[in-house]
C-alpha cells in the first residue's frame, strides 16, 4: 500500500481513532509504536503523533527520536505530542490548575491560519490531559485558545509542524475532522486516493507477484473478513486457492452445514472438516481466556497443517487478519499501549509449520472490509453479519469449556440472533452475542426451586469495533427474549442485558 500518512502510537486510547478519521479523508495511513517506527521514512508524505497517558515531566515518558521527521516532514502533534514539541524545544509544560477533561471551546482563532480554515470561534474540542502548555516552544506562533487553555493550538515558523492540546479525531471536537483535512490534504498535500476499487487493484496486483504460482490453503470462518480475503486471493490466484471451513466445535447453532451451503454459489474451492472433538480436548480443563484463545489457535494451526499435508505443493496460509487485531496484539512486540488480547490468527506460525502468511485485508478497518467486498460484488446479506470472534464461543463461555456448556448457549445465541432478526433490528446493531457466566443463580419454575445458570445479552453500536456503545434494544423485545430463553433453554433461569461502552469494557467479555 502507498504509505501516505505515519501515525506514531504513544499509548493513546485514541489512536486507532485517528486512524480511523485519516482514513475517511480517502488517505492511507499506518499506526507504529513510538519506538518502533519504519526505518524507511521516505515513502511518508506527513507524520502525526498520537496522545498518551504519560506526562512528559516524568522520568519514563516516552522520549521519541524525530530527527528524520521534524522539519522534513509535516508533522501534527497531538495532545501528549504537542507538549512533548513544547517541553523539549524551549517552552514549559506545567501540572494544570484542574484536570482538563472533556468539552471546551475555542475562545481564539488566529485569522488566515490555513490550518484552521473552516473553523470559526465557538467550535468545540474534546480536551484529555492533567499537564498544560504554560510557554509555547522556540519560534511557535499562538493559532488557537480555550477558556482554560491558552495554548491550544501552535505551529512552529521554519517548519510545517503543528500541534493542538486537544484530540480533533473523536467525535465531540465538531471541526476536527476539518483541522486533520486542512492538515493533510492543504497543508502535507497528501493525495486523497485510498478507495475500494484501488485497493482491490492494487492488492490483487500485489498478491499475484508475490504468490505467483504457488497454492494458498486459506481458513473460512463463514464471517465478513475471511470471505472478503478468500474473494480476493480467489480473483488473484483462482484455482491455486484452497479454502478450509473448520468446525471447532463453538461455532454458533447450525452454523457448519449453513456456511458450507452459502460458499457454494460463489466459485470459492471450499472443503468442510469437522474437528469439533479435537477443539474440545484441546481446550479441557482451561478456564483463563488468553489460554484458551491460545489453544484454539493452536488447534487451528494443526488443523491446517494437516490440511495442507493433504494438498501438494501449498506454500501459503491465507488469513483474514484486519487492522484492529493487528494494533490490539501490537503490545505483545513492543508497543507503548496495553495488550487488550492476543489474537489467534495474529503473530507468525510455529517453526514446525512451513507455510508462509498471506494476509491481504491486513491493512483494513471492519468497514473498509465491507466497502472492498461490495466493490467485489460479494452478497450484501453476506457483507452485512456481524462480526463473530475466531475463537467463537469459547469466549463467550467464561470459565471452563463442555461439550454441554457449549449446546446451552448455541441455544440462547440462536433465540437472540433470530428474535432481533424478526423484529427488524439486526441490522441496526453492529454485533450482538450471548455470554454464559460461570455463575448460577436461585429460580422458581412453577413450585419448584432452581439453581441455575445466567446468560447475559450483548448488543453494540460500532463503525470498526475500536470504540463502541450499547444498543437500547427496545424493552419489548428483550422481555419477550428473555422468556423465550427461560422457557425453552435447559439449563438458563436468569437473563442479564450488558450496558458497557467499549471503552471501558471490550465487546467481547473475555
Amino acid at each position: 500500500m502507498q504509505h501516505n500518512v505515519l501515525i506514531l502510537d504513544f499509548g493513546s486510547q485514541y489512536t486507532q481513532l485517528i486512524a480511523r478519521r485519516v482514513r475517511e479523508l480517502n488517505i492511507f495511513c499506518e499506526i507504529f509504536p513510538y519506538n518502533n517506527p519504519p526505518k524507511d521514512l521516505d515513502s511518508y508524505k506527513a507524520v502525526i503523533l498520537s496522545g498518551s497517558p504519560f506526562s512528559v515531566r516524568a522520568a519514563d515518558a516516552p522520549h521519541p527520536d524525530l530527527s528524520e521527521i521534524r522539519g522534513k516532514k509535516p508533522l501534527l502533534a497531538v495532545c501528549y505530542g504537542a507538549q512533548y514539541l513544547a517541553h523539549f524545544s524551549g517552552g514549559e509544560v506545567a501540572p494544570s490548575n484542574i484536570r482538563e477533561y472533556g468539552r471546551a471551546n475555542l475562545s481564539y482563532i488566529k485569522e488566515n491560519e490555513l490550518f484552521l480554515e473552516g473553523v470559526s470561534t465557538g467550535s468545540q474540542v474534546w480536551m484529555s490531559h492533567s499537564d498544560t502548555i504554560k510557554a509555547l516552544p522556540t519560534n511557535a506562533i499562538r493559532l488557537a485558545s480555550t477558556k482554560d487553555v491558552e495554548n491550544a493550538a501552535y505551529k512552529i515558523e521554519g517548519e510545517t509542524t503543528y500541534a493542538i492540546q486537544f484530540h480533533p479525531e473523536v467525535y465531540h471536537s465538531t471541526d476536527g475532522k476539518q483541522m486533520l483535512e486542512n492538515f493533510l490534504v492543504k497543508i502535507a498535500e497528501v493525495p486523497q486516493n485510498f478507495t475500494p476499487n484501488a485497493f482491490v487493484e492494487e492488492i490483487v496486483a500485489e498478491m499475484k507477484e508475490k504468490i505467483g504460482n504457488d497454492k494458498v490453503v486459506l481458513g473460512l470462518s463463514g464471517g465478513v473478513d475471511s470471505t472478503v480475503a478468500a474473494v480476493l486471493l480467489n480473483k488473484a490466484i483462482g484455482d491455486n486457492l484452497y479454502c478450509i471451513f473448520v468446525n471447532n466445535g463453538l461455532l454458533r447453532k447450525n452454523e457448519f452445514q449453513s456456511v458450507l451451503d452459502q460458499y457454494k454459489d460463489m466459485g470459492l474451492n471450499v472443503k468442510g472438516v469437522d474437528a469439533s472433538q479435537r477443539f474440545y480436548d484441546a481446550l479441557a480443563g482451561l478456564d483463563d481466556p488468553e489460554a484458551k484463545r491460545k489453544a484454539i489457535g493452536n488447534a487451528f494451526i494443526e488443523v491446517f497443517d494437516d490440511e495442507a499435508h493433504l494438498l501438494t505443493d501449498v506454500k501459503y496460509l491465507g488469513q483474514g487478519t484486519i487492522y484492529p487485531d493487528v494494533i490490539e496484539s501490537v503490545s505483545a512486540t513492543g508497543g507503548p499501549s496495553a495488550t487488550i488480547k492476543s489474537h489467534h490468527n495474529v503473530g507468525g506460525l510455529p517453526d514446525f509449520m512451513k507455510l508462509k502468511i498471506v494476509e491481504p485485508l491486513r491493512m483494513l478497518f471492519k468497514d473498509e472490509v465491507r466497502r472492498v467486498g461490495a466493490t467485489l460484488g460479494i452478497d450484501p446479506e453476506l457483507l452485512g453479519r456481524h462480526p463473530f470472534p475466531g475463537p467463537g464461543l469459547a469466549i463467550r463461555i467464561l470459565g471452563d469449556i463442555t461439550p454441554e456448556k457449549v449446546a446451552i448457549l448455541q441455544e440462547v445465541d440462536a433465540i437472540f440472533i433470530n428474535g432481533l432478526k424478526e423484529h427488524g433490528l439486526y441490522d441496526k446493531v453492529w454485533q450482538a452475542g450471548a455470554i454464559l457466566l460461570p455463575v448460577n443463580s436461585v429460580g422458581v419454575m412453577g413450585d419448584e426451586r432452581t439453581y441455575e445458570k445466567v446468560v447475559a445479552l450483548r448488543a453494540v453500536e460500532s463503525t470498526d469495533g475500536m470504540t463502541a456503545d450499547w444498543v437500547h434494544l427496545p424493552y419489548e423485545f428483550l422481555m419477550k427474549t428473555s422468556n423465550e430463553i427461560i422457557n425453552k433453554v435447559k439449563g438458563v433461569n436468569r437473563v442479564v442485558y450488558d450496558i458497557s461502552s467499549k471503552p471501558p469494557a471490550t465487546i467481547e467479555w473475555e
